[in-house]
């Protein structure tokens, strides 16, 4: 897959020019007449999990018999948010949504799209959001998690969405502004909580404020053949640009996509089960994450039954990685602070991975956002990891932490149990397969262990 089509995609997400933002007017009254652009169903993609799959079977949307509607837009930067609400409304419930090809749908108002069911959306167009950076943060929609904030929430059942074209969270703006300001709260581009057996396939993401997708209360879907990318053109670099996080969902399967950020690739946030991951193609991002976990005191954090397989990452922090914080107060930076909580991971597979460019192949850590190791291990996190698989690792790191090429470091001999390691053909720069290692069963790990002094 390094050839193939996804790296020709990757680099031309990578350097993809950032549009003139626009304003909108927030769902104001607008007296204008709008226009029903020219449009044309597209064909319906032929979508299934492939070559793993989840315990349910993937998703299968039915033929949409209703109405076709064709979204209307005010075509000079005012605010289309009606007319798209209109639209869905109308075509609910059967029908089949047409956002028109060469037209942009400016959104100012945030849509809650919870009803939604057993509908088509048909997206060739583009959908961009306007750079109103005091609306959203007053009227994005808001998850108890992370401050995580939305610009809409898509729910509901049996939703399939396709067509090829793009949704543009308008990002510069905000890139900029945290640079000024790291207490705002960023929208994520695509919310989503409740939603159940569904499609998502064949969409363009660009430049999001934060997260690309937050995947909260969900079961049953599957995405796949999505192109992500966003880049700042300031030196204030493009943050938090999380391709996937999944929270309190189930059934979820993410392939075939190309994937250009500055933070996890995919990360399975608390509550994430019976997942399945392959054929990705990630660059820049900080690799496939369990975790962060046991942030917050008192909650208890699941992530099972995950596999990982099949994925090609270029220029990453990481490619495996499992991620807790430490049973102390910790803070990874002001806006992100936690520690203390419990839970398990247990049952994850990390399976044919290929790296290129990353600094470390494999990363287990319990000191999450904490820099003292000695405290970690004095106050080691209750979270147990279980049963965890590497397996058929290729490839080379970065230099920037020869000679080592993976750390695995728990912060007790008694919460890690059943890791292991097979088939790890990656070297350092220098040819070193050497790893950190603390509090690991090191027979089972095929890396040339040197132990962590604390």
């Amino acid at each position: 897959m390094k050839a193939s089509l996804l790296s020709a995609l990757a680099l031309l997400g990578a350097v993809a020019a950032i549009p003139n933002p626009g304003t909108g007017n927030n769902g104001k009254g607008n007296n204008k007449t709008p226009h029903t652009p020219n449009s044309h169903a597209s064909n319906r993609p032929n979508v299934h999990a492939h070559p793993h799959q989840c315990k349910k079977p993937s998703p299968n949307p039915p033929n949409r018999n209703g109405k076709t509607c064709t979204v209307q837009t005010y075509g000079d930067g005012s605010d289309d948010s009606a007319l798209v609400m209109s639209a869905l409304q109308k075509c609910n419930s059967g029908g089949h949504v047409i956002f028109a090809a060469n037209t942009t749908y400016t959104i100012g108002t945030a849509l809650d799209l919870t009803f939604l069911k057993h509908i088509d959306l048909d997206l060739q167009g583009k959908i961009q959001f306007t750079n109103d950076t005091d609306y959203w943060q007053a009227n994005g929609f808001d998850f108890v998690f992370q401050n995580v904030t939305t610009f809409f929430k898509m729910g509901g059942d049996d939703v399939f969405m396709y067509g090829g074209g793009t949704i543009d969270g308008n990002g510069q703006v905000w890139y900029d502004l945290y640079a000024k300001d790291i207490y705002i709260k960023r929208p994520v581009l695509m919310g989503y909580d409740g939603l159940t057996n569904s499609i998502i396939s064949n969409i363009v993401l660009r430049y999001s404020p934060m997260y690309y997708h937050f995947m909260a209360n969900s079961s049953n879907v599957l995405f796949d053949n999505n192109d992500i990318s966003g880049f700042s053109a300031s030196k204030n670099v493009a943050k938090n640009t999380d391709g996937w996080d999944t929270y309190r969902s189930s059934n979820i399967v993410i392939q075939n996509s190309v994937i250009n950020n500055g933070d996890d690739c995919v990360s399975f946030k608390p509550n994430s089960t019976d997942m399945v991951v392959q054929g990705l193609h990630c660059n820049g991002s900080h690799g496939i994450s369990v975790g962060s976990l046991g942030q917050y005191v008192g909650q208890f954090d699941i992530v099972e039954n995950i596999l990982v397989s099949d994925i090609n990452m270029y220029n990453a922090s990481d490619a495996a990685r499992i991620k807790v914080w430490p049973n102390s107060p910790s803070a990874l930076s002001g806006d992100l602070q936690g520690g203390g909580g419990s839970g398990r991971v247990n049952n994850v597979t990390y399976q044919n991975i290929y790296s290129e460019n990353v600094d470390y192949a494999i990363e287990i850590t319990q000191c999450y956002g904490q820099k003292n190791l000695t405290l970690c291990t004095e106050f080691p996190s209750p979270l147990t990891i279980e049963n965890i698989t590497f397996r058929n690792f290729t490839g080379t790191t970065s230099k920037k932490y020869e000679p080592y090429m993976a750390t695995l470091e728990c912060s007790s001999s008694t919460v890690c149990n059943g890791i292991t390691a097979t088939d790890i053909n990656v070297l350092t720069p220098k040819g070193s397969h050497q790893a950190t290692c603390l509090n690991m069963d090191e027979t089972t790990l095929d890396v040339t262990c040197v132990d962590v002094k604390v």
